[in-house]
């Protein structure tokens, strides 16, 4: 059979979870196919990625068929039989790029976040009538599908769990962040992710403010989406006095490095389709306490492999303190996430039932 020439798609501006799972696509499917991404430029995506297959779109919300006419002649001129995109708002260039090329691609649209509005106008029964297929990244997220998609427009939906990667960790690089964060043996807790309102660092700086009696501090990872909330949050940690204990490294490409440094993750967000980071620090054999709420429900047992919160800080600190105390419990739901993670949602796995989705 001959291999389909693939085409990633993502024209967001952030570096988050969803643009990850669009790099670890292109990266898996490039060792399988030909496979092209395609980027907005000057963003973080583009600056990450660092290939010859990457080309980069402007995309123009009020002029759609300026991107779509650019990304049609992309995938006339390499011949692409495949586009997949990730981001829900790339989905109007998509759907022109299809209409306006010669190739006629075949679309496939990874649902990451939650649907939350009936799809039942003219305008998008025409989208989604050129969509081809659907993949939704949990049960949750297919359920949504069936529910606001109407059946008679409705693309086949196939469900498949992102995974994530055992990567091996620098381990001089950890002790070496260690010395820079200053954590010395101090309990560390992490929240990795965008640093917006939603993601909940917030609770994270408000948990710990009420565990001053303990050596623990906490280590906020990701690159900032609103200057105006980082600036409210280092208000926060400062009107509480834990200027000592609150730590913000600011974007990094080593985030394993910094997943190790951590002897918890707290995933606090609102509402949380899938929950990457949860997987990614199971892999990494560091205990993770999410909410419970959304894709953590598909992730996390718990008490068995992880904990739920129920995203309010004297829960969430409960939920500290009890590891905290607890070591023996800690590592524990650390090796049991572990092999979960390897069991259900090891990288090569799912990445090669996604690929074999697309065909």
């Amino acid at each position: 059979m001959k291999k389909k020439k693939i085409a990633e798609i993502c024209l967001g501006h952030g570096l988050g979870g969803l643009e990850l799972s669009v790099v670890n696509c292109f990266n898996s499917f490039g060792g399988m196919t030909d496979c092209y991404i395609v980027v907005a430029p000057d963003t973080k995506l583009d600056d990450f990625i660092k290939s010859e297959k990457k080309t980069t779109i402007k995309r123009n919300k009020f002029f759609s068929f300026i991107p779509a006419l650019q990304l049609a002649k992309f995938i006339d001129n390499n011949n692409i039989d495949i586009v997949h995109f990730h981001w829900g708002k790339d989905i109007i260039t998509v759907v022109l790029a299809k209409l306006f090329s010669k190739k006629k691609p075949k679309i496939i649209h990874s649902r990451h976040m939650n649907m939350t509005r009936f799809k039942d106008d003219i305008y998008h029964r025409w989208l989604y009538g050129n969509i081809d297929l659907l993949h939704a990244v949990t049960k949750q997220i297919e359920e949504q599908m069936q529910r606001f998609i109407p059946s008679s427009i409705r693309p086949p939906i196939k469900t498949v769990y992102l995974g994530a990667k055992e990567s091996q960790v620098d381990m001089q690089k950890v002790e070496d962040l260690r010395t820079k964060y200053e954590l010395k043996d101090a309990f560390v807790v992490g929240i990795v992710g965008r640093i917006c309102e939603d993601k909940g660092q917030y609770i994270v700086i408000e948990a710990l403010a009420k565990l001053k009696e303990h050596n623990i501090k906490a280590l906020i990872v990701g690159h900032t989406m609103s200057e105006a909330y980082l600036a409210e949050l280092k208000e926060r940690v400062k009107s509480l006095g834990m200027q000592e204990r609150v730590i913000f490294s600011g974007f990094t490409k080593d985030v394993g490095e910094h997943i190790s440094l951590c002897d918890v993750t707290v995933l606090a967000s609102h509402k949380e389709t899938f929950g990457l980071v949860v997987i990614e620090s199971m892999i990494h054999k560091i205990c993770t306490i999410a909410t419970d709420r959304g894709g953590p429900l598909e992730i996390i047992q718990d008490g068995i492999d992880g904990l739920l919160f129920n995203r309010s800080t004297d829960d969430l600190a409960e939920k500290i303190e009890y590891l905290y105390k607890n070591t023996h419990i800690k590592e524990s739901l650390a090796q049991a996430g572990y092999e979960k993670a390897k069991r259900e949602f090891d990288y090569d796995t799912q990445m090669q039932k996604i690929y074999e989705m697309m065909r």
